[in-house]
């Protein structure tokens, strides 16, 4: 244990006097916390829509006005003709055009089909399929006030209808911040921890003390754990001060004990940095673990289902997922936060973590090459 103790010694040291290092711990996941959760929304408001309105009617009027009032777009031109519309999206002027076709209001008096044309650009296919859903849920919306207000102004009886409640459980008020902050705080701690410790044994390659260490008594199980538990100490420090921003600057405040999200944090992290340990083992110089870690958190971020639900996802994602850890981590700390889960309730992704934490730092031990004394 006195080799580990001074290995332990030795890194601590090397991190308190590298100050960058200390500021891409403790800044940079304060700076992201702080931008990222207000930039990356999903909601699509100011939709930019140009109508067409070939009927120009009273009732085509309502149903301009009642877009126009709407949060979700901003009416930019309303030209005559459809290719004139056209012209506006090419020029990335609108996202939408509305035509409204004659004789629209004759055909909803008479109890005629009475349909309108929703075009919208698709370059953008979130913001295009949104668009065209809120733009046909307000037009269904204005025909059944129609519907309802001619019943009620002729003599026939008014027919049954059925009034649907809706409730959000867990987060009543779609708290958007409630949800994006855990999962953006475990993908930072998962950045600090991956990426830092992949250049932590390459620098020692680099700087050619790898070959004295090769040469003393220390074991390999006893240099990986002196190179996973300084990050491990700063990891933890890390995602308090995550949880700490997300207090002060969010007022988010987690339904289920801040304990069990340190649980699952503590062997989370000796996952991830199992995998930066193995990456730094197997390349030669920092470029090699840079390319490597890079391409690793891309996997992990974009499987992860920090934005797509990976229930959404096609089945061969599906199966990286499940063998992705941030996936379990994100849904951990979300379950923590918003419902209130325990350990009890999420054993079986615990269960995953450990496996992990086991087979990565075992792949990081194997792979590290040590001449005896």
């Amino acid at each position: 244990m006195r080799n580990l103790y001074y290995i332990l010694q030795k890194e601590f040291l090397l991190i308190f006097r590298d100050k960058t290092i200390l500021r891409l711990i403790f800044v940079m996941p304060i700076m992201q916390l702080l931008l990222i959760p207000m930039a990356a929304d999903y909601e699509v408001k100011h939709v930019s829509i140009a109508v067409v309105d070939q009927d120009q009617s009273s009732v085509s009027h309502q149903l301009v006005n009642k877009i126009g009032a709407s949060n979700y777009f901003r009416i930019v031109a309303t030209p005559g003709d459809y290719p004139t519309a056209t012209r506006l999206v090419e020029a990335n002027q609108a996202d939408l055009i509305l035509t409204i076709p004659p004789r629209f209001a004759h055909d909803l008096a008479t109890g005629n089909h009475a349909a309108v044309q929703i075009a919208a650009d698709a370059v953008n296919g979130v913001r295009a399929g949104l668009g065209a859903s809120y733009a046909g849920a307000t037009v269904r919306q204005f025909a059944l006030e129609l519907r309802a207000g001619a019943v009620l102004s002729s003599a026939a009886p008014r027919p049954p209808t059925i009034d649907v409640s809706t409730a959000n459980w867990y987060n009543p008020h779609v708290n958007y911040p409630l949800f994006m902050v855990p999962g953006i705080l475990a993908i930072l701690v998962t950045m600090v921890g991956a990426s830092l410790s992949s250049l932590n044994i390459v620098k020692e390659k680099e700087a050619g003390t790898i070959e004295q260490i090769n040469v003393t008594p220390i074991k390999k199980y006893q240099f990986i754990l002196g190179k996973l538990i300084p990050f491990w100490v700063l990891g933890m420090i890390s995602i308090t001060l995550g949880m700490v921003v997300g207090r002060v600057v969010y007022h988010l405040v987690p339904a289920g004990s801040v304990l069990t999200i340190y649980l699952f944090a503590a062997v989370y992290l000796i996952a991830v940095l199992g995998v930066g340990l193995f990456i730094s083992t197997v390349t030669e110089n920092q470029q090699q673990a840079t390319l490597f870690s890079f391409f690793i958190m891309m996997v992990f971020v974009l499987l992860g289902g920090l934005y797509t639900p990976i229930d959404s996802m096609p089945q061969w994602a599906q199966t990286i997922a499940a063998y992705n850890p941030p996936s379990y981590f994100i849904t951990v700390i979300r379950a923590v936060y918003i419902k209130g889960s325990t350990v009890g309730d999420l054993l079986p992704a615990l269960a995953r973590l450990a496996g992990f934490a086991v087979a990565f730092n075992a792949l990081a031990v194997w792979s590290y090459k040590k001449r005896s004394a």
